[in-house]
């Protein structure tokens, strides 16, 4: 399976990589051609956004979702794929999922921590803005934990340091990934 990383000058890139090398994942720097692109997270939407868009790497994730060709998101990688971020004073995503991501008004802030996310295990959190959208498909404590949109999926937990739970859900998206790549 190979899959790419993309960069955009900030980002946990590191422990990404470390985590999909310890599932067997090739991993290369062709965003448009790989079975599965990972957009990671951590940063501030605003730099992440424009770092993408100069790289190339905004269009190219575009094209792969309007292709059905799959995308992880994790964390910020969740968050600007949407439609509009409220971080950084208001900024345009990538569009890739209807909503916004919206600072967090309620509990812990920022929310770092371990959480529990709809029975599927234990998953490790930090962020203090998250996604409202109707493509939600499971929650932690009241707050969006995983989207589904078409190719898309994204987390708001960090997989890549979630231990076993976290290695489970690579497991399971890079599955997913080769099951749409023979199809």
């Amino acid at each position: 399976m190979n899959v790419a990383i993309c960069e955009y000058g900030a980002g946990n890139v590191r422990s990404v990589e470390i985590a999909l090398r310890r599932l067997d994942a090739t991993l290369t720097d062709d965003v448009s051609g790989a079975d599965l692109a990972v957009l990671p997270g951590v940063g501030s939407a605003r730099s992440a956004l424009a770092g993408l868009r100069a790289s190339g790497h905004a269009a190219a994730l575009r094209a792969r979702v309007e292709a059905a060709q799959p995308v992880l998101g994790i964390c910020l990688g969740l968050q600007i794929a949407l439609e509009w971020s409220d971080e950084d004073g208001g900024v345009e995503g990538l569009g890739l999922l209807p909503g916004r991501s919206e600072r967090l008004t309620a509990g812990r802030i920022p929310r770092i921590g371990w959480a529990e996310v709809d029975g599927r295990g234990t998953f490790y959190f930090a962020h203090s803005y998250a996604a409202s959208t109707s493509c939600a498909t499971a929650w932690s404590e009241g707050v969006v934990a995983e989207v589904r949109s078409g190719s898309f999926v994204g987390c708001q937990f960090h997989p890549e340091k979630s231990g076993p739970d976290g290695a489970r859900y690579l497991a399971a998206v890079l599955e997913e990934a080769t099951s749409r790549s023979l199809a």
